[in-house]
């Protein structure tokens, strides 16, 4: 049994029926999900999956070869500027210029996305993430954890309907993972967007996530509920099922 997929009326995301060819090799294949509002989703599977390859054409970044990627309503291939207007992004191998000071990087992309009233959403946000003594300090003098929170908070600048985390854990301590960890679904409860989260530790995707995409070979083989799901698939935890899928994804239907 798998979770009921949110209404179209309630869907901050809807990817519909993508394709992602590079001549004879398919990175992604009949991929169809959605993404409520206020819902925490993982999109999981092993290297080489198909799930670095999705987020790049829900952002824009890559042209699917057939299918369709709506953003809160709007179609990112006909109206890309105005879906990527109600997108953000973070990402460990994604630093901010090193260079430049919090401050300065906030304001930097502040100004590309538009944020209206800009220096009290800086300020906001500096004290939302803990960063007000930094705010003078170049990021690229930041410890991974405080980068991060960086990035975090560049990627709430424009109180996005849809975030896209991948992988925003990787690098750091537990203590300060466990902290970003709570503050994103905080901040889902409390700003009402859906996110798209990716990563390998199974044990923050059963503590964040709502419902997880497990995927294999550019297709998606099970979706449901992190904390049920592998009882339905005869495993006894989802990094036993994850296992399962990245070894044996044949027996869950990829490459049919």
């Amino acid at each position: 049994m798998t979770l009921a997929e949110p209404s179209r009326k309630t869907s901050v995301l809807s990817v519909r029926a993508l394709h992602k060819r590079y001549g004879e090799l398919v990175a992604v294949e009949e991929l169809s999900f959605e993404v409520g509002r206020g819902e925490i989703v993982g999109l999981l599977g092993p290297n080489g999956a198909g799930k670095t390859t999705t987020i790049n054409m829900v952002l824009g970044v890559l042209q699917p070869s057939a299918g369709q990627v709506l953003v809160d309503g709007i179609d990112v291939a006909r109206r890309r500027e105005a879906a990527l207007a109600r997108t953000n992004f973070a990402a460990v191998y994604a630093p901010l210029p090193g260079n430049l000071t919090v401050w300065q990087n906030l304001r930097y992309f502040g100004l590309i996305y538009g944020v209206r009233g800009l220096p009290a959403r800086i300020e906001a946000l500096l004290r939302q993430f803990s960063l007000e003594r930094f705010r003078d300090t170049r990021c690229g003098l930041l410890s991974s954890g405080e980068q991060t929170r960086v990035c975090l908070a560049k990627a709430m600048l424009n109180r996005p309907p849809l975030l896209l985390l991948d992988e925003p854990t990787a690098s750091l301590d537990p203590a300060t993972a466990q902290d970003i960890r709570q503050l994103i679904r905080r901040l889902a409860r409390e700003e009402g967007g859906g996110i798209l989260w990716t990563s390998h530790n199974m044990g923050e995707v059963e503590e964040v996530c709502d419902r997880v995409l497990l995927m294999s070979r550019g297709r998606l083989l099970l979706q449901g509920d992190p904390r049920t799901l592998p009882r339905e698939h005869g495993a006894g935890s989802l990094e036993e099922l994850f296992i399962r899928v990245a070894r044996e994804p044949l027996q869950f239907g990829a490459g049919r």
